[in-house]
């Protein structure tokens, strides 16, 4: 391909280029030449035309809330922190003065067009480089789901969440070389050796956990268990009906592998029925393979309870529509960002009539074990049942947008 390119770009083949020029650009989309990209100075690529138009097609209200969150989280890491913005560097009190500048804009703002013209004129903007085959981003969602448990054991409520184990330990590998920057891994300490933590069989069938008191609370069914596992944060409804908040806290640090992917592979379940309700409802009628699909994801959770939440990966309380998951390796922690994508409506009996397009603000608040790569981003929905159900069919492909204000030098 390429030396035939480079044969008809001598100048007597100019015409039979001008001629093969749309043929050119058709056949490119089937040879993709970037690799996945794992530098974050290339996740994002500035844009300098061809701006997105700034309509956000939610309440302003919750995206004021949102940005005021992320001060908490740019309090604690301090003023001089530095934010790697795809080729640029900005302190974190640079930072703060773009979530200010932002908030102004938003209060000023005296209609939806006057928003995006301000925005406009008063932000850089970087575009995420997406997926290596065809540059998109791939949305899907998230929510808070709400389980019956017990703080006590019994024939119903049999299955854990634990807390973190005291011999799961997170080593920075950037301390051994600078080849290793940024990179760390969770593991465990086997008498001289460091070796890998436990994978979820291990724990939930070789019970290498029982009997080390890290039981928070038990649940009915070990799906639920799982999902939540996937969720990250969950509701708790006690006995006498008391709620408690399940947050993340830490991984065993094995690689998540979707069940849903495990369900294609096997020819269980097609593509286009998959969603998370469907992956429900065939482990319910298929209870015999419950284990052998579950386990085929090593990766496992440890929760803490906690009041108010749900929390992201930032220590903030995610916003519902307003707070997004992303790859915390790739993008800067607590950015403002813009995407656009489509989300489900639905019919009087809560089914999903139709997909529309839509676009928002929204915020870098969270991160996930199957959110890798610049091509990926994972959307809170919150608690209700719009939520569950637009988390549970969602994936579709999308652009995604990440704002700053003009006139900061980078560092």
């Amino acid at each position: 391909m390429k030396n035939i390119i480079k044969k008809i770009c001598q100048f007597k083949y100019l015409p039979v280029l001008l001629l093969l020029i749309p043929l050119l650009i058709w056949l490119s989309r089937f040879y993709p030449v970037r690799p996945e990209i794992t530098d974050p100075e290339q996740a994002l690529i500035p844009v300098r035309f061809f701006l997105p138009d700034f309509n956000d097609d939610m309440d302003l209200e919750s995206l004021s809330l949102a940005v005021e969150k992320n001060f908490d989280f740019l309090d604690r890491v301090g003023p001089d922190h530095m934010f790697q913005y795809g080729p640029d560097r900005f302190t974190c009190s640079q930072v703060r003065e773009s979530h200010e500048a932002f908030l102004e804009i938003i209060r000023r703002a005296s209609s939806p067009k006057e928003l995006s013209k301000m925005v406009r004129e008063n932000f850089n903007v970087y575009k995420a480089a997406g997926g290596a085959k065809n540059r998109k981003v791939l949305f899907t969602g998230y929510f808070e789901p709400e389980y019956e448990a017990s703080l006590i054991p019994d024939d119903i409520f049999r299955y854990p969440l634990y807390g973190m184990p005291e011999d799961l330990v997170k080593i920075d590998l950037s301390q051994f070389s600078e080849r290793f920057s940024g990179e760390s891994i969770s593991a465990r300490i086997d008498g001289l050796d460091v070796v890998p933590y436990y994978t979820r069989e291990d724990i939930e069938f070789g019970k290498a956990l029982q009997g080390r008191g890290l039981e928070l609370a038990w649940l009915k069914d070990p799906v639920d268990v799982a999902f939540l596992h996937i969720q990250g944060s969950g509701r708790l409804r006690l006995k006498d009906s008391k709620i408690l908040s399940a947050g993340y806290l830490a991984a065993n640090g094995r690689q998540y592998k979707s069940i849903g992917k495990h369900l294609l592979d096997r020819e269980l379940m097609t593509r286009e029925e998959m969603s998370m309700q469907s992956i429900r409802t065939y482990l319910t009628e298929n209870a015999e393979i419950v284990d052998e699909v579950l386990n085929y994801n090593p990766s496992y959770v440890f929760f803490r309870i906690r009041q108010g939440g749900p929390y992201g990966n930032i220590e903030v309380p995610l916003t519902p529509g307003r707070s997004m998951a992303l790859n915390v390796k790739l993008f800067p922690k607590g950015s403002l960002c813009f995407i656009l994508c489509e989300k489900p409506i639905l019919n009087r009996e809560k089914e999903i009539d139709k997909w529309v397009p839509f676009s928002r603000f929204i915020m870098n608040q969270d991160t996930g074990g199957a959110i890798t790569g610049t091509g990926r981003a994972d959307i809170f929905w919150g608690s209700d049942e719009y939520a569950e159900i637009a988390a549970g069919h969602m994936k579709h492909e999308g652009k995604l947008f990440v704002l700053m204000k003009k006139g900061l030098k980078t560092q």
